[in-house]
């Protein structure tokens, strides 16, 4: 399936899927072309500043007003946000969230693992999901924020008001706040997980002395060039908002822009166009330096979410622990596995479509047999290849869902990959 697509991170883009649908220079023209209707989309404050302010105008065929009362929607218990209940200071790991049985869509596929902060202040939600069923006359609108989508099996063919977008394991698509999309698997069931950013929409990290070039180029962002279905039929609109679920019916196909401009839009990128930075002396450098997208907060240098991710690249530092040294931080860190073996973990456990949580200041890093093995190791170069792990980082402690730590994916015997440690011989 071709689709097209527009580079660069966030810029203002023009988009028409049929010739003469987009106005020139008037956004909201008394009658626009074909008797479209004009829409502002805005993911911002209208008066944020201009470097903040974010927004699309979108020339559709029926306006969005046009819908009845959402009603709660039944069936999605296991999204249910964390209430501190269940939270601990312990180190945590999950087996891979395994297919459903029957038909089962994205909507109904996800399940929520933790989070902190909610729509009116800020912090993220973390789901996965695991499904089996594409949707069809049915989109999904989020609400409460903002979505980062990290497959890990099985392509997605993800259409949203603003054009069509194939992401496969390997890639990540975001969508913004307030979008509606629908998600189709290519290859059958798919598993993956998500990011919900209540806080500042992602954005690139600043790069200080690193310079002008490396890790993610805004270049590599790609966002969908315009697309459009006309299709007069019952379709399902499910909302997230305020932390709960709503439903409606309207009579036509939300995915009816002709036409955009603007800045606010959907994206993907592939994470093989990652920059990797690293020492090429000695010593080991902090994981900022994997970071692709930051959401900030009002705290500088201290994000409401990283990114980041741990692709193939080299080692070569000298009389260096080449692993990720054991530390505490003030982040908390929730782990995927997209495909092949963490560095750090290399005894089994950590599995693709496995996840774990090390809350903020929980002591954490590589278990005894890849501590053994990196501090027996002939430093010569080597090339970590045939793997990709990622990160969701959170300024905040991540609270765990009654699902998480009782619905049977809990690792009980997570703690003993670090027992076992030789105790140091002082002379």
């Amino acid at each position: 399936m071709t689709m097209s697509y527009q580079t660069g991170f966030l810029n203002h883009f023009a988009s028409e899927a049929v010739p003469g649908a987009l106005p020139e220079g008037r956004n909201s023209p008394q009658k626009p072309a074909f008797g479209l209707y004009a829409e502002q989309f805005s993911t911002s404050a209208f008066t944020a500043p201009r470097a903040e302010n974010r927004r699309s105008w979108l020339y559709r065929m029926r306006p969005t007003t046009e819908h009845g009362a959402f009603k709660p929607y039944s069936g999605a218990e296991r999204l249910a946000a964390p209430d501190g209940t269940h939270t601990t200071p312990n180190r945590l790991r999950w087996n891979p969230l395994p297919m459903p049985d029957g038909e089962v869509d994205f909507v109904d596929g996800m399940v929520t693992y933790g989070g902190n902060g909610g729509p009116s202040e800020g912090g993220i939600g973390i789901h996965l999901y695991a499904a089996t069923a594409s949707m069809d006359a049915r989109a999904f609108q989020n609400s409460d924020g903002e979505m980062l989508i990290v497959p890990q099996q099985g392509a997605l063919l993800i259409t949203t008001e603003l054009g069509r977008m194939d992401v496969p394991p390997g890639h990540i698509a975001v969508i913004p706040k307030g979008m509606r999309f629908r998600l189709e698997f290519t290859e059958g069931a798919a598993r993956g997980y998500i990011c919900e950013n209540f806080g500042a929409p992602f954005r690139l990290p600043d790069l200080g002395p690193i310079g002008a070039n490396g890790l993610a180029n805004p270049r590599d962002f790609e966002t969908p060039a315009a697309w459009f279905e006309d299709r007069d039929d019952n379709f399902e609109v499910v909302q997230k908002f305020n932390g709960k679920l709503w439903t409606t019916m309207i009579d036509h196909s939300p995915f009816d822009v002709v036409g955009w401009h603007g800045n606010s839009a959907p994206y993907r990128y592939d994470l093989a166009r990652f920059n990797t930075i690293g020492t090429v002396s000695f010593d080991h450098p902090d994981p900022s330096i994997f970071t692709v997208l930051t959401s900030p907060s009002d705290t500088p240098g201290t994000a409401n979410c990283d990114f980041v991710i741990f692709p193939p690249r080299w080692m070569v530092g000298e009389d260096t622990f080449r692993p990720p040294w054991f530390h505490r931080n003030v982040m908390s860190e929730f782990m995927g596995l997209i495909h092949g073996e963490y560095d750090a973990k290399e005894g089994g456990g950590f599995a693709p479509g496995g996840a774990s949580l090390h809350n903020q200041f929980n002591g954490h890093g590589p278990d005894v047999d890849s501590t053994a093995k990196a501090m027996a190791a002939d430093l010569k170069p080597h090339k970590i290849d045939n793997t990709l792990a990622f990160m969701f980082e959170s300024r905040a402690i991540i609270q765990s869902t009654d699902f998480a730590m009782n619905g049977g994916l809990l690792q009980d015997d997570y703690d003993a990959c670090w027992s076992g440690f030789p105790k140091a011989r002082l002379p």
